[in-house]
């Protein structure tokens, strides 16, 4: 009964984080062979470009950091969502970085120049693939990002259930004990190999 349970969890959880699992590793190639990826893309990946630039005014509440200023900028411009926001000392500038993965912007509002800059990175499969990749945890205030964490970390949880449900279905059939262990010790010496020489 433990054995069924145990390979059909491994089996339904596999198809419920397969377009995780997809993305991690389109990511992950992508970003193992950037050399080979900027000669197919003719360059580096895209910088941000200028996007518009408008007259700008803001009236911040007294003692407001730049979260708040942040969140107050994005609404205004009907660009709610995560984001990341900062003060520049030397021009007193408000830079908001807001994270989305489609089309990322950083904003940057002159409270000297009354004027407000906004730029966008242009669309790019393997710039996007990146963002997927590192796109985690739950520091943002929405319920949609704090969704996305839970499921990074569900997959993490998944990946360390399948290595251990793979041993245990491995040693439940005992033909292939021999060459299971095998398999698992090349793996083992050939890690130890990489943590010791690399």
């Amino acid at each position: 009964m433990f054995s069924k349970l145990l390979r059909r969890t491994h089996l339904y959880l596999a198809l419920f984080l397969t377009p995780w699992i997809l993305m991690y590793a389109a990511s992950t190639f992508v970003m193992n062979h950037r050399v080979l990826f900027r000669s197919l893309y003719g360059g580096p990946l895209p910088t941000l470009a200028l996007e518009r630039e408008q007259p700008y005014d803001a009236v911040f509440p007294e003692g407001a950091g730049a979260k708040q200023m942040g969140q107050q900028i994005l609404s205004s411009l009907n660009l709610e969502g995560a984001f990341n926001a900062s003060l520049r000392p030397r021009d007193g500038a408000v830079i908001v970085n807001r994270l989305d993965p489609i089309a990322p912007r950083r904003i940057t509002y002159y409270p000297a120049a009354k004027k407000i800059i906004i730029e966008r990175l242009p669309w790019e499969t393997r710039a996007y693939l990146e963002r997927m990749h590192r796109r985690r945890g739950y520091q943002y205030d929405s319920p949609l990002e704090d969704t996305w964490a839970f499921t990074v970390d569900l997959f993490i949880a998944a990946v360390m259930f399948w290595a251990l449900s793979g041993v245990w279905m491995w040693w439940e059939l005992k033909t292939t004990r021999r060459w299971g262990a095998l398999a698992a010790a090349a793996g083992i010496a050939l890690f130890g190999l990489f943590v010791v020489a690399i």
